[in-house]
């Protein structure tokens, strides 16, 4: 959908509308479309700009910071072009300093994330943080944000959510009619675009029943966590769907996580709503993160999954340090084997990798006799 996203992205500029890239999925890109804007997804996910990166940013950082400050440095992605707006989130140290230098040169919001998600105070300082992004959008954009244009940008969305999220429970199927990956070029970078929801529905209205899967019925069912994997570092999941996986389920950023739960419409006022919806996700900078463990329990359940997979990208620390929970509650409570794989962008241990992939699904198929 990226070439369908950057031709929206441009006519819409053409037209006066602005664009605003986000780099998580804590920004609500509710309030940047009831300000008219366009939200668009920026964070990088090739190797290919790394190199002009490590000019400025150290070698042993995570990947998917150096590769979305590499397309900075580069001025190669269209969409950070384009943009009015960036609106960063302080979701871990080497975001924090990545935005101070892409800031230098870009404009720039970043939204202060409370990390204690029950603590009280922890989200009455994030309602306030949500309530300056939107007076900043509209100083900003010469805009008001009325109710009435929020509560139709929430109803976008939940639509949007519950599209996505019907797509996805296509893969709880004995044999499901798409792979992990064809589910994953589904999503789009840009949100409320009503031709990709026109989409959704056809893909909804054929898919059922569809026998596109070789041997999908046999293949081992995985149930995939941990980072994000951003367009074009799709890597470790074309490595397990090629060596006999299918990926039924993605709790990550760009899987079923930001989906799981709507804005809800009715009481308590809609920035307060939008503050819990966001507050809400199970990332790993959250301490303590036990609702990531119930969301993948849950995950586990319904869609039947043999196995985890965790996927670490190389530096980023929550995530690897939570892969202790995590393999706990694989083998101890789900009982199933568990696999972490920790990697970067470079395709050079793709082979290592295939072999400890084909290892685990040997254990599951074994586990099963």
């Amino acid at each position: 959908m990226i070439p369908n996203c950057l031709e929206y992205a441009t006519k819409a500029k053409a037209e006066g509308r602005p664009v605003v890239g986000i780099m998580c999925e804590y920004t609500p890109r509710e309030l940047i479309m009831a300000a008219g804007a366009v939200p668009v997804c920026l964070c990088g996910g090739s190797e290919k700009t790394i190199a002009d990166a490590e000019h400025d940013l150290p070698a042993n950082l995570c990947p998917l910071i150096k590769s979305t400050y590499g397309y900075h440095v580069q001025g190669s992605n269209p969409f950070i072009e384009m943009a009015d707006l960036l609106v960063a989130e302080t979701t871990c140290d080497g975001k924090k300093k990545m935005y101070e230098l892409m800031g230098q040169t870009r404009p720039m919001v970043v939204l202060e994330l409370p990390q204690k998600p029950n603590d009280p105070d922890a989200f009455t300082h994030w309602e306030r943080e949500l309530h300056k992004l939107k007076s900043e959008l509209e100083r900003r954009f010469g805009v008001e944000i009325t109710d009435c244009k929020l509560r139709a940008a929430v109803e976008t969305m939940n639509t949007e959510r519950a599209l996505r999220r019907s797509l996805a429970d296509l893969m709880k199927a004995d044999s499901p009619p798409l792979t992990g990956r064809e589910l994953l070029e589904l999503k789009s970078s840009i949100s409320g675009i009503r031709c990709d929801f026109k989409q959704y529905e056809r893909a909804l209205g054929t898919l059922p029943g569809r026998q596109a899967v070789p041997d999908a019925a046999t293949r081992v069912r995985v149930l995939m966590t941990g980072v994000p994997m951003a367009h074009g570092a799709e890597r470790v999941l074309d490595i397990i769907e090629s060596h006999g996986g299918l990926v039924v389920a993605m709790e990550s950023c760009v899987g079923l996580k930001p989906i799981l739960d709507d804005v809800r419409l009715n009481g308590g006022g809609l920035m307060h709503a939008l503050a819990e919806k966001y507050f809400t996700l199970p990332c790993s900078v959250m301490t303590t993160n036990d609702r990531r463990l119930d969301t993948l329990a849950t995950l586990a359940a319904g869609y039947r999954a043999q196995c985890v997979v965790e996927l670490v990208w190389q530096a980023c620390l929550t995530y690897d340090v939570e892969t202790y929970r995590i393999r706990q509650l694989a083998e101890e409570k789900l009982g199933v084997p568990y696999l972490r794989i920790e990697t970067d962008y470079s395709p050079s241990d793709s082979a290592r990798i295939g072999v400890r992939v084909e290892a685990l699904f040997e254990t599951v198929r074994k586990g099963a006799c």
